[in-house]
């Protein structure tokens, strides 16, 4: 049970009483889909360069080809050793356009892992040696590639290229948290203020943040207040007023007015670090259907092994050497599986960025992939499907007084108060735009009440005791209240009763459209809290959920969680991630909540920043989604392959049908394109929930 839960069964107010990727393989990314992500940037540069400077070198390649010359009808100009300006510019493109597949493929060999680099790295040597060969005139004029081979190097550096830009694009999440942090900071000195890095600062050093400026480190607020745009962390657009004591995120954005700040987190143990730590661990966890795809690739590049052998041994007994070296390198290109180890790291590369601007945090890519298949969220109440705080819910008067005037008297009273109920009315008072009265002569007594001078009458607020001290009777309404498992509190003017206030832990506004959303969409929705039955049943009737588990201790949850997977269901628990850890484990998948300034919790796989109970519903349609896009790839990538082949190997040369070796190249790059831009789909889900209206207090 939450410290709020104890609150509220057991309240002690002086006077309330409550009966109830990859790594690079020298030169590609995107095979396998792990390791890190800081060097994207510079390969997509190495690509675009690579790829600009060898076509160029392509031009002359293929103009001054023989065969290329022979296959169009021109002659080639009369300069002496024009002839060698294919072999000797092919042998350039070669060895430094081909440098990064040539290396990748040592790689892959060292790794005992053969893949798709050395897949282009015997093809390009293939069409290398046989062309060097038909040049020294040592192999027949028909095996000249040099056009072909200068072809296949640029198109293959421009698959690659584009590949490393979408790979680099998934990375922007990271890079704009990183961007987050402002440049400088203003410390505050014994001698006034000085500015310094970010960097530079340390634990309890002050720090001011002027309107409009970030926060520099995780801190809390020693004097003023502002609105906080905390977008950038939660994902919740709306502003959040943040005053003394409240605690901020590196990061934010104070948007109205300045603030001191006292340092009590920087470097890698600030919120920012913890969610780009986080979404670079997803990022380069492996998953169910990522290990698929690996063994695919695996798979797929002795299929492409064994198709090219066969090819060749085919053409070779046709007697035709010349089509058996053409057919085994188109084999060997348009086989290469690039498609499909791109497959799945670009789609949860994405579907994790994505997922972070909207303040959602996928520690666990399984926890996101099995998210498509829950049926059953377990929701924690407190604190989750609740506001975890108390807040007024119902205001009764007595005949002659005003719903306002009580709420207004009342909140006079309790202004010196420092207990949480009476700042629940107070700010219940703030929020109805009330004028609040001067008190004097404050005084409380614990299990009583307070009481207090109001424009000349005592006010006294308190439970049943202050009603037992004044020899006064409750309102008829406090009954159905109790039976509700609410906070009574009546308001005495001269020691008559004037109206009682019910408090409650306040139900998020956004909860009920998170429970209607998740059943809608065919996925049962279970409460469970420390709570009194009475007080579950009444936050369940409200929310519309049927199944509750009430007068659970915090050991029993994971137990519960167990019950329900016992019956077939598959569970996701939603939780505050702390004393929900166990049933957090216990789950399906675990979701933390509300972890927008605590973002390493060991037990849960998906955090969320904010406290929005409706980003749930994101996770699983971004599971779905993301799925989808796993599928539409793995398909597209592996039965391209397995009908391109056979077509590049020959298998409809006797009615006429030549797959060319460059088209097989466009093709094998085009399959790495259209599986990119389909994963970039991904881009368009929208997973910011809606804003809802603020629920008022209603008179019971």
């Amino acid at each position: 049970m939450s410290q709020h839960t104890q609150h509220l069964d057991a309240p002690t107010h002086e006077h309330a009483q409550h009966d109830p990727h990859a790594g690079h393989g020298g030169g590609h990314s995107g095979h396998g889909g792990h390791g890190g992500h800081g060097g994207h940037g510079d390969h997509v540069a190495q690509f675009r360069r690579l790829f600009w400077w060898n076509l160029v070198l392509a031009a002359p390649v293929v103009g001054f080809s023989m065969m290329f010359s022979m296959l169009l009808g021109y002659e080639l100009p009369g300069i002496p050793g024009v002839e060698w300006i294919s072999p000797v510019l092919g042998t350039v493109i070669f060895v430094w356009g081909g440098r990064p597949f040539l290396t990748g493929a040592v790689g892959e060999l060292k790794a005992r892992q053969p893949g798709m680099m050395l897949l282009i790295a015997l093809a390009i040597t293939t069409a290398f040696i046989s062309s060097m060969g038909a040049s020294l005139g040592l192999l027949s004029h028909e095996l000249d590639f040099w056009w072909e081979l200068a072809l296949l190097v640029v198109i293959m550096l421009l698959g690659h290229w584009i590949e490393m830009r979408s790979l680099a694009q998934t990375t922007s999440a990271l890079d704009s948290l990183a961007a987050l942090l402002p440049d400088e900071a203003e410390r505050v000195t014994a001698d006034g203020t000085e500015t310094v890095s970010p960097d530079d600062l340390q634990l309890d050093d002050v720090v001011i943040v002027r309107p409009g400026a970030r926060v520099p480190a995780d801190g809390r607020i020693t004097q003023g207040s502002a609105e906080f745009d905390e977008s950038m962390i939660t994902g919740e657009s709306r502003t959040v007023r943040r005053g003394e004591g409240d605690q901020v995120v590196a990061g934010t954005v104070a948007t109205d007015s300045g603030v001191r700040i006292a340092v009590t987190a920087v470097g890698d143990d600030t919120a920012l670090a913890g969610i780009r730590q986080l979404v670079e661990t997803a990022q380069n966890s492996s998953s169910r259907a990522q290990r698929l795809a690996d063994t695919a690739a695996k798979w797929l590049f002795w299929f492409a092994l064994g198709a090219a052998v066969i090819t060749a041994a085919a053409w070779l007994l046709l007697g035709s050497p010349g089509d058996a070296v053409v057919r085994t390198i188109t084999v060997l290109v348009i086989a290469c599986p690039h498609a499909l180890g791109l497959a799945i790291p670009l789609v949860v590369s994405i579907a994790t960025e994505r997922a972070a601007r909207a303040g959602v945090l996928v520690k666990d890519r399984l926890a996101l992939e099995s998210m498509r298949t829950v049926d059953t969220v377990l929701f924690d109440k407190t604190g989750t499907l609740t506001k975890g705080a108390p807040s007024v819910t119902h205001v009764e008067t007595a005949e002659g007084v005003t719903d306002e005037e009580l709420l207004a008297i009342a909140a006079a009273a309790e202004g010196d108060s420092e207990h949480p109920l009476a700042r629940a009315i107070v700010a219940a008072a703030k929020d109805r735009e009330l004028s609040i009265p001067t008190a004097t002569g404050f005084t409380s007594s614990p299990a009583t009440g307070v009481s207090a001078e109001v424009d000349g009458r005592t006010i006294a607020v308190g439970g049943p005791r202050l009603l037992d001290d004044h020899g006064v009777a409750e309102l008829a309404v406090a009954e159905q209240w109790r039976e509700q498992g609410a906070i009574i509190l009546h308001v005495l003017i001269d020691g008559r009763v004037a109206g009682a206030l019910a408090l409650a832990d306040e139900i998020r506004p956004e909860s009920r459209q998170a429970v209607d959303a998740l059943q809608q969409r065919g996925v049962t929705v279970v409460m469970i809290t420390g709570d009194a039955e009475a007080v579950a049943q009444t936050v369940a009737a409200d929310l519309g959920i049927d199944r509750v588990f009430a007068g659970v201790r915090p050991e029993d949850k994971a137990a519960r969680v167990e019950s329900l997977q016992k019956e077939g269901r598959k569970v996701a628990m939603v939780g505050d991630g702390v004393n929900d850890a166990p049933a957090l484990a216990q789950a399906d998948v675990g979701i933390a909540i509300g972890a927008g300034t605590d973002v390493a919790i060991g037990s849960a796989g998906v955090i969320l920043a904010g406290d929005d109970p409706r980003s749930v519903l994101s996770v699983i349609e971004l599971s779905r989604a993301s799925y989808r896009k796993m599928k539409q790839n793995l398909w597209w990538a592996a039965g391209y392959n397995l009908l391109s082949v056979p077509l590049a190997a020959g298998i409809l040369a006797p009615i006429g049908f030549i797959l060319p070796m460059s088209v097989g190249a466009v093709l094998m790059s085009l399959s790495t394109i259209v599986v990119a831009l389909n994963a970039q789909l991904l881009r368009r889900l929208d997973l910011r929930p809606a804003e809802q209206p603020q629920v008022e207090a209603s008179k019971g």
